[in-house]
Parts: C-alpha cells; sequence; structure tokens
C-alpha cells in the first residue's frame, strides 16, 4: 500500500525523519474531531463541554503513554515550538541556580537556538555520534548550571543517547534533564529519569503542528513570554484540538505497533547499511550500528556533491534528506556530523516509516550504485 500521498504512487517515501506519513488512525480521528471538537473546551455550554471531554481523553492518552500525570502535560504548536518552551521556561525558572546549559554538541537546532540565549556548556560525541559520559558528568557538575538538554536519539544519524546515565549525573548534581524525544516517542520506550521532555506529532505520524511538553511536578518553569499564569506550561492562543486528537489517537496506534514495527524496520536498514557498504565504493555508514533508532540509517559518499544525489534520487522516484554542506541554507556542514568527525560530504539520511516495503528498499539499492558513479564521472573522477 503507498502511504506516500503521492496520487501516482510514483515517488518511494524514505524522509521519514522529517515527517512520517499521515496515520490512518490520526486521518479517521482528526475527521471525527472536526465535527465535535471546533468549540472552546473553556466555555461550560454543549459545545465546549464536547470539546473539553476530547481534550481531557486525548491529553490522558499522551500522558500515559509517556508516564506522565495529565496535568504534567502541555501541546504546543509545533515540537520545536515545545523544546525552546522547555529550554527558555527551564532556564527562566532557575536563574537563582545558575545560567548555564549544558548540552550535547548534536542537539536540534531549535534547541541549539534557545541555548543562544544563556550561557552554554557543550557535550562532545564520539564518531558514532554518542555522548562523552565522562565530559558530561564534570560539565554538569560545574557550578552555576541551570539546566542540561540531551536529544533522546540523533535525528541525523540515528544514534540512541544514554539518557538514563546521563539522567544519574543530573540528579546527583541536582540539575533539571531536559529530553527532546522527537524522534524516538512512539518507537522507543520513554527513557527514565528526566524533568523536562518535548515530542513532535508529525515524527510518530500525527499531524503536523501538534507538539508536546511534559514537565514534572516539583520542576520550576517559568513562561517565557507573557501570560496569565507563568508558572503552567501552555502556549498562547487557541489549540488545534481536532489535531491533538488524531496526535493521540496516532500516538496509541504505532505505539501498539512499535514492537513488531522496530523488528521489521531495523531488518531493513540493516539491509541498507550492509548493501550500500558492499556496492558504493569510497562510502562511510555513519551512527552506531546496534544502540540506533530502528528506522534510520546515515551513509556519505565522497566525491559526490549532496545536493546533486538528492536530485538525482528524486529523478528516479526517491524522497531522502541530507544534512551535508550542500543542502545547507547556512552553506555550513551539519554539526551533528561536524561533532562526530566524521565525512558530511555526499550524505544521505534514509528514514522508514510503517509504508516502507522490502520492494521499496531493493529499488533504492539497485539505483543508489549507480547514480554516485554517474555524478562521480561527471566531476571527472
Amino acid at each position: 500500500m503507498d502511504y506516500t500521498g503521492d496520487p501516482a504512487g510514483a515517488h518511494v517515501y524514505l524522509d521519514a525523519a522529517s515527517a512520517v506519513p499521515l496515520h490512518p488512525v490520526a486521518r479517521e480521528a482528526l475527521l471525527a474531531a472536526l465535527a465535535d471538537g471546533w468549540a472552546d473546551p473553556a466555555r461550560l455550554y454543549a459545545q465546549g463541554r464536547r470539546a473539553q471531554r476530547l481534550q481531557e481523553a486525548a491529553t490522558a492518552v499522551v500522558a500515559e503513554i509517556l508516564g506522565v500525570r495529565p496535568d504534567e502535560l502541555s501541546f504546543w504548536p509545533s515540537g520545536a515550538a515545545a523544546a525552546q518552551a522547555a529550554v527558555l521556561g527551564g532556564l527562566a525558572g532557575r536563574k537563582r541556580a545558575g545560567r548555564v546549559l549544558v548540552h550535547s554538541a548534536i542537539e536540534h537546532s531549535a534547541v541549539l537556538h534557545a541555548a543562544g540565549t544563556a550561557e552554554t556548556a557543550e557535550v562532545g560525541v564520539d564518531r558514532t555520534g554518542r555522548l562523552d559520559l565522562d565530559a558530561w558528568a564534570a560539565a554538569v557538575a560545574a557550578p552555576g548550571v541551570a539546566l542540561a538538554a540531551l536529544i533522546s536519539a540523533s535525528h541525523e544519524v540515528g544514534t540512541v543517547q544514554p539518557v538514563a546515565a546521563a539522567a544519574e549525573y543530573c540528579a546527583e548534581s541536582g540539575v533539571p534533564l531536559f529530553v527532546d524525544a522527537a524522534q524516538s516517542v512512539g518507537r522507543l520506550a520513554v527513557p527514565p529519569g528526566w524533568s523536562l521532555l518535548s515530542a513532535s506529532a508529525h515524527k510518530w505520524g500525527g499531524p503536523p503542528g501538534v507538539g508536546v511538553l511534559a514537565v514534572r511536578k516539583g520542576v520550576r518553569w517559568i513562561s517565557p513570554t507573557p501570560q496569565d499564569d507563568l508558572y503552567r506550561p501552555r502556549p498562547q492562543g487557541a489549540a488545534d484540538l481536532p489535531a491533538i486528537v488524531a496526535a493521540a489517537a496516532s500516538l496509541r496506534a504505532v505505539s501498539a505497533e512499535a514492537q513488531a514495527e522496530g523488528v521489521r524496520l531495523s531488518a531493513l536498514v540493516d539491509r541498507i547499511r550492509d548493501r550500500v557498504a558492499a556496492t558504493v565504493p569510497d562510502v562511510e555508514i555513519v551512527g552506531d550500528p546496534v544502540e540506533r533508532l530502528p528506522h534510520l540509517v546515515t551513509f556519505s559518499c565522497l566525491y559526490v556533491d549532496g545536493e546533486a544525489l538528492l536530485h538525482a534520487l528524486d529523478r528516479h522516484g526517491f524522497a531522502v534528506s541530507s544534512g551535508s554542506s550542500c543542502t545547507s541554507s547556512t552553506l555550513r556542514p551539519s554539526h551533528v556530523l561536524e561533532a562526530m568527525g566524521v565525512l558530511s560530504h555526499g550524505n544521505v539520511r534514509v528514514s522508514l516509516h510503517r509504508g516502507t516495503t522490502e520492494q521499496d528498499v531493493d529499488r533504492f539499492l539497485a539505483v543508489l550504485p549507480g547514480l554516485v558513479a554517474g555524478i562521480r564521472a561527471e566531476a571527472g573522477l
């Protein structure tokens, strides 16, 4: 079955790390909620009460899956907005403790932009993209640290981070830990020990425009923007309740499928890792081969223009993404690949979803070597 959204079915969509095609359950829930969830859930009349019941039910579903209380959860206009609210609100709430934000070198750009408002201590990673735990322990134990931030799994190379161990070091130093779990929620178990956590619905098959922020009770958080209740995490304006309902329904569905889908997709990723290494000369498969997301693989091809490769794959019916310098609007190499010290040119990220088939992967693997060879030949190599 085609989940690409392309009516002709011509393209194979392999960029689930950017956005997962809408889960069928989400589509059904969204349409149903549009009929009953349009009113303001804060109002006391019948339509408002119906909307409030939908909101409470959706909140309860997401809270149960994340392992939090419903009153610890809020919905935001995007995962990036939720992540930045976590960082900015967490820093504001801890001003008396200090002004330093400790973060890994491979955080999402949304977190790094928020970090730009504070003093920062960056902790490096090894060549697989895994956090340097010794350096992390020293960083969070330093004086003046207000908050620590660690992505649960790299959005570019898929390496799963040692969140539980990092959280223990934070707890020993009395530093709250924020975890950006956008790539792992709905795929992997929620790691323990964090104080604040964010996620994004369109990364698990929900609709775009829904971010999730969980702030544990007892964690001091102050809104970075003016609002009535500065100590209660919530965005300004009306929430998109039908989208929230759809996000909750899809999260419940993908969480139920996660173990079986993880096994299936991980086997396909192993096939990609093995075949690309065997059929494409001068290639580097990046990221941890074992401690990784089940659906994502990244590789870099020496002597290849990344943008040219992505366009060539697109012309042959494959939608993938890249972290290489030539596809970046800043004309800089991916900060994640740079921090890892791996090859960044000719970089391709392939990320699978529930609609990806073995045939899709085999077609991709059959086409890729010739395209890489062709680009190198055009460059005279």
